[in-house]
Formats: structure tokens, C-alpha cells, sequence
């Protein structure tokens, strides 16, 4: 991925891309200035010191991030240019009442309808999930609450037991069960057991955030506030059997199949035949991705009381609900939510549905948005620059002189087996079993989860479709995925800042084709390369040549741990290794690939600056975003993604035509020795 996870972003219309071999045979216009506004540059800033701010300073001086958004910069002001789009088509949909019952676009129109109605649903106040409250009150003993958390599971419930199907890591054409640690209300184990201020300060307004909700529900504050306690004291103890984020990202150390019998003696206290049964996932074996988290629940089940394991279930079911339920609910969500957004104010009601209606209907609102926005010749064009990037990406493999003969050629088989996914799927799903109704808005959603778990069960133990998508075609990002050896581009990504098709290559294959580069050598970063070219976990390399590619990120993992933000964190660089090995292979790749082109070839000024520099600067300006404090800490904690200025100035110190573009020498800031320099792909 190209985004930091925890950042929604639904796009709109996308604008269609011009192949390379028309860029080089075309007579090429002189460019809109817009497409690199040197306004918003810092002339006063050395290039070699902080390209990032030489790029982008006196923008990011200006910059005002909106009261309802955590961050403000390129991917922000396309999401919002095209969340007004998305308004028109849903608008439209929904003052239209005589679609066929059942259509497509029914379903879509009325669901939307449904969560805009927000007299209707501050009306039920929490009545629409009260009656399970009630049933977790009731239960007498953690088996019975066991067995409440799997009949609830396919109602898009069962915090205690994440799971899902997902495609056999060792074996890539068959689905298996996956589990995976859960229970925790806030991002990661750290902020359970952190010394630091910020921890604590979060743990506090955790503890007030819980008794909030219960006291919604009519519970004395007294009581709300003991609750509160003893479910901070029992998520702290959760946490203790958690992997840290950074070991999440080690494919081999999260792989661990189990028979359900190994299952039963990892985890005693859980009847697991009985519980998988009720929730319609009967299967000889599972993937425990993180065991500890299984062996330590069950200890935590028997030793841990009931009253408190209740008022923990209670509690989850009331937070993952509470955005779905009235005004008093949805404020405490969002209040909870701002501790790591930054947020000011809640987004409108049409942009949170906007995002709902895409979450839960997706495919079928991307099918009526692409039959609306989206130029169909768009994807054979995205389609010939992927290939031009590919094609770059090969001749690189076959340039290396770290790696041997026998290694190169395993790596440009799974070069050239990559399957690229663009603009939207070819097979669109179905969703004839969802029944939505214009006034029942937590019915409809109720429908749309019990359809996705339907989903989801229905492939256990099945042959893998790798045709699917796992985002949807509005989505402004892309990934890729190591199982099926594929990168993905949704409709969403295909426009300005990251494609124009006026503007010059430069900037052109500066973002877009930086993106495409990033995407593929996903598929060769430090997990991607534990893959073959079928998906597989499975060792493809020399011994030496692990090795040295292991000394070459480790490189990198140092440079980032040593980068800081908010004057005094440091980024983790275990965490973010994978990105940031794809923003150095983008970047490679797409520079390549550029210099392809006849504007690559060329030494023509624009607005003062070479082709190359133009390069430079049209990456830069994809990734310049203001962020609120909170968000920052946030990612830095939990992502593996890097903060947007080290994904310029990180790759770039390493890049020796940037060095030659901006003339950067030793005393400079980026300046990096020749021999400290990383060069992977």
C-alpha cells in the first residue's frame, strides 16, 4: 500500500493515462504551469539539506488543515474534490424512489438514504443493540460468553476471536482460517504498558471514554467508572500477550498451522469445535498467527472474573456499534477517535455515509460510480505504463551486481507473473442476499455484515479466486498482495496529482510511476520476498544473497531510527522497513522508466528547472501533507508507513541522480557517503 492504514480515503472520476510510446512519438505542448506550482516551493531551503521543504515549504507554511480532518495535502484535496462526486451520484440515486426492488442501484440509494436519516436513528437511541447487551449481562460463566462471541461473529462481531479466510500462506491456491491476536481497545500493546506521558494521557481518556458509553446506556456513573477500571486492568494483561507491530510484519513468525487439536491443547479453556461450528467455520486445521495471544486467553478466561469479562464484552460491543447508534453515541466515538486523528470536528453526515455506503456496499457502488465517472480506455492505458515500468524494473534485476545469476532469474519469473489489477474488477460480486431498506438503517448494515461473513465463510477450505479485489474502485491507493503476486490500481488513484495527462512526463512518472515502482518492489521487500512467484511462502533465494540483501536494510532500518518527529520520537525502522524499501525501488524504477522517455533524453528547461529536476519535484509534491500532531504519533506507533517527508528525503538520500540533479555535496544535510549508500533494486 501506498497509504497509511488507518486513513479512509473514497475517491471519484478518473482521468485517463497516456502510454510511453505516446509521450515519446507525440509533439509535446508546453505544460500547465499548475502541475508543479513553484509557488509553493522554499527557494530559501538548500535542495541537499531538506529537499522535502525546498519542495513544498512555502505551502506547508500556508497550509490549513479543516476542523473534520486530521490532515491536509495532496491525497486530501483529491479525496475532497471527488467526495463532491460521489455526493452528486448519491444524491441523484437517493431522491429517486421508483428503482426496481432488489437493483443495484436500490440498494445503494436506499442504504445511503438510510444513514442520512439521522432523526430516525436518534430516535432509537442504543435500543438497536440493548437486547444483546442484555444477553452478555446474563450469561453465567466465560463458556457461555464464548459461545455468545461466535453466535455473534457472523453479525460482524467477536472482538476475542478475529478470524477470517484468507489464501494458505504455504499453499497459495486453497483458502484456510486465520486467527489473529485481538481484544484490545487501543491501537497496540505499547499503549497499555508505555511510561511515557502520551500513554498515560491516553489511558485516562480511555477510562473516560468507556464510562461515557455506559453511562448512555442508563448505567449509574459509579458503576460505569469501576467497569472502566476493570477493563483497562484486564486489556493490559491482553496486551501482555501481544506481538508488538513490528514483529506482525515477520510472514514466518505469524505462520503457525495448527490441527484444531493443537488448537485445543494451545488454548484448553475454549471448546474450539464447538465454537468454530457456531460460527459456520468447521475445518481440521487453522493458522494461529500470533499463538501467544490464543494460549494467553485462555489462561485469562479462567483466571480473569466473569463480571469482568462481561463488562469487557459489553464494552466492545458498545464501542464497535456506538458510531451506528444516536448523537450522544456517535459523539463519543468521535471524541475517542480524535485522541489519534486530530480531528477537531466530526466530518459531515453526507461524507461519513459517502465513506459507509463504500464500506459496506462496495463493489456494488463502484460498479454504479465507474458506469457513471470512469473512461474504460483508462485501464488499457494504466495498463501499457505498468508494462513500461515492468520492463524497467527487469533490466534493473539483470544489472545487479549484488545478487547471483540463479537468484536474478527466480526474481524476474516473479517479475514477470506479476497479474495487474486496474481501474475496477472484471467480475463483479454479488450481493443478491443483502435486503436494504430506505428507513432501517442498523438493519441494513446488520444485512451487509452478516453478507460479508456469509461471504468469507463460503470460502473455507475452497480454491482461491484470485480474481477478486480487495479494494474497492473508488479507493484512493493501491497495493500489493503477496499471495496472489499482484499489484492493484484502483479507479480512484488514476488522476491528478499522481497522472495528468497534460502534464509532462516528469511529473507524470515522478508520482504515478513512482507509485507503480513502489507497488512491484512490494513484491521483493523484505516480506514480499519471502513469496515465489505463485504466492507461496517459500525461500527462493542463495544463501549469500539473503545475506546481502539483509546487510543492505539493515542500512536502512538504522538511517530511519535515527530520523525524529514532534522534536523528540523516533521512527521506527523495523516497522516501516517494507515501505520504505518500495519508496526506494519506486523511485529507482521510475526514474528509469522516465528516462525512456523523450523529455528523459532531453536537457529543456521548464519553469526554470532540468527534466530531472522536474522529476524530483513532481515526487515530491505527491507526498507533501500537513498532519495534526495526534496523527502523526498515531502512525509513527502503528504504521509501517513513514511520515511524508522521510519518504522524500529518506529514498532520495540514497539516490545518486538526485545528488547530480541538485548538486548535492558533503556538508549537505541528505548527503550520504557513496559506500553508505543502500541500493537494493
Amino acid at each position: 500500500m501506498i497509504l497509511p492504514s488507518p486513513i479512509r480515503f473514497s475517491a471519484a472520476a478518473a482521468i485517463a493515462l497516456a502510454l510511453l510510446n505516446q509521450s515519446c512519438s507525440q509533439k509535446k505542448t508546453e505544460p500547465v504551469q499548475s502541475f508543479f506550482d513553484t509557488t509553493n516551493m522554499n527557494p530559501k531551503v538548500v535542495p541537499g539539506d531538506d529537499f522535502y521543504e525546498y519542495a513544498n515549504g512555502t505551502w506547508l507554511k500556508k497550509a490549513k488543515i479543516p476542523a473534520d480532518m486530521s490532515a491536509w495535502g495532496s491525497f486530501y484535496t483529491l479525496y475532497t474534490e471527488t467526495l463532491e462526486k460521489q455526493k452528486i451520484l448519491l444524491a441523484d440515486l437517493s431522491k429517486q424512489t421508483n428503482h426496481k426492488p432488489g437493483s443495484d442501484a436500490q440498494k445503494v440509494a436506499d442504504f445511503y438514504a438510510s444513514g442520512m436519516d439521522t432523526v430516525a436513528i436518534d430516535k432509537l437511541g442504543f435500543e438497536p443493540i440493548a437486547g444483546r447487551i442484555q444477553s452478555i449481562y446474563e450469561v453465567k460463566d466465560y463458556k457461555q460468553l464464548m459461545i455468545f462471541l461466535a453466535e455473534e461473529r457472523p453479525k460482524g462481531f467477536g472482538d476475542l476471536l478475529p478470524s477470517g479466510v484468507t489464501p494458505d500462506d504455504k499453499n497459495s491456491n486453497k483458502n484456510i482460517l486465520i486467527m489473529v491476536q485481538g481484544g484490545l481497545s487501543l491501537p497496540e500493546k505499547g499503549y497499555y504498558t508505555g511510561k511515557d506521558e502520551s500513554s498515560s494521557s491516553i489511558r485516562a481518556k480511555f477510562l473516560n471514554h468507556v464510562k461515557t458509553l455506559f453511562v448512555l446506556t442508563g448505567l449509574p456513573e459509579e458503576a460505569a467508572v469501576k467497569k472502566a477500571n476493570a477493563i483497562l486492568a484486564l486489556e493490559t494483561k491482553i496486551a501482555t500477550h501481544h506481538l508488538a507491530p513490528e514483529e506482525l510484519r515477520d510472514p514466518q513468525k505469524n505462520y503457525n498451522k495448527l490441527s484444531i487439536e493443537q488448537l485445543q491443547k494451545l488454548s484448553p479453556a475454549v471448546d474450539w469445535k464447538l465454537l468454530l461450528g457456531k460460527m459456520g467455520l468447521a475445518t481440521d486445521s487453522v493458522n494461529v498467527s500470533q499463538p501467544n495471544y490464543y494460549k494467553g486467553l485462555s489462561k485469562l478466561l479462567v483466571s480473569e472474573s466473569i463480571e469482568d469479562w462481561k463488562s469487557k464484552v459489553a464494552f466492545d460491543y458498545l464501542n464497535n456499534h456506538a458510531s451506528y447508534l444516536s448523537k450522544p453515541f456517535r459523539d463519543a466515538a468521535f471524541q475517542f477517535g480524535r485522541l489519534f486523528s486530530g480531528a477537531e470536528v466530526q466530518e459531515a453526515r453526507w461524507k461519513i455515509m459517502i465513506g459507509q455506503t463504500d464500506e459496506s456496499l462496495g463493489e456494488l457502488f463502484g460498479k454504479v460510480y465507474v458506469d457513471r465517472y470512469f473512461n474504460a480506455d483508462s485501464r488499457k492505458r494504466m495498463d501499457a505504463l505498468v508494462n513500461n515500468l515492468q520492463t524497467a524494473f527487469r533490466e534493473r534485476i539483470q544489472k545487479l551486481s549484488w545478487m547471483s545469476d540463479a537468484t536474478k532469474q527466480k526474481a524476474v519469473e516473479k517479475l514477470n507473473t506479476i497479474v495487474k489489477k486496474i481501474g475496477y474488477p472484471d467480475k463483479w460480486k454479488n450481493y443478491d442476499d443483502v435486503t436494504i431498506s430506505r428507513n432501517r438503517y442498523f438493519d441494513n448494515l446488520t444485512s451487509v455484515w452478516m453478507h460479508s461473513y456469509r461471504e468469507m465463510a463460503s470460502k473455507l477450505d475452497k480454491p482461491v479466486d484470485k480474481t477478486e479485489w480487495g479494494m474497492t474502485p473508488p479507493t484512493i491507493n493501491a497495493y500489493y498482495n503477496p499471495s496472489f503476486n499482484e499489484i492493484v490500481f484502483p479507479a480512484g488513484i488514476l488522476q491528478f496529482p499522481f497522472f495528468h495527462p497534460e502534464a509532462d512526463d516528469a511529473i507524470n512518472y515522478g508520482a504515478i510511476g513512482m507509485v507503480i515502482g513502489h507497488e512491484m518492489t512490494h513484491g521483493f521487500d523484505d516480506q514480499g520476498k519471502q513469496y515465489d512467484a505463485q504466492g507461496n511462502l517459500k525461500n527462493w533465494w542463495t544463501d549469500e544473497d539473503a545475506q546481502k540483501f539483509s546487510s543492505a536494510t539493515a542500512k536502512l532500518v538504522d538511517q530511519y531510527n535515527k530520523f525524529t518527529v514532534l522534536d523528540s520520537l523516533h521512527l521506527n525502522g523495523s516497522l516501516t522497513l517494507g515501505e520504505n524499501i518500495a519508496d526506494l525501488g519506486g523511485l529507482s524504477i521510475a526514474y528509469d522508466a522516465f528516462k525512456l522517455t523523450e523529455q528523459g533524453k532531453s536537457n529543456t528547461l521548464i519553469d526554470g528547472f532540468t527534466p530531472d529536476q522536474r522529476f524530483f519535484l513532481g515526487f515530491a509534491q505527491v507526498w507533501r501533507m500537513a498532519s495534526k500532531p495526534e496523527l502523526v504519533m498515531t502512525h509513527v506507533r502503528t504504521d509501517p508507513h513513514s511520515p511524508p517527508k522521510y519518504r522524500v528525503n529518506g529514498p532520495l538520500s540514497h539516490f545518486a541522480p538526485f545528488y547530480s540533479a541538485f548538486n548535492v555535496k558533503k556538508g549537505n544535510a541528505m548527503y550520504l557517503e557513496a559506500n553508505d549508500r543502500v541500493k537494493i533494486w
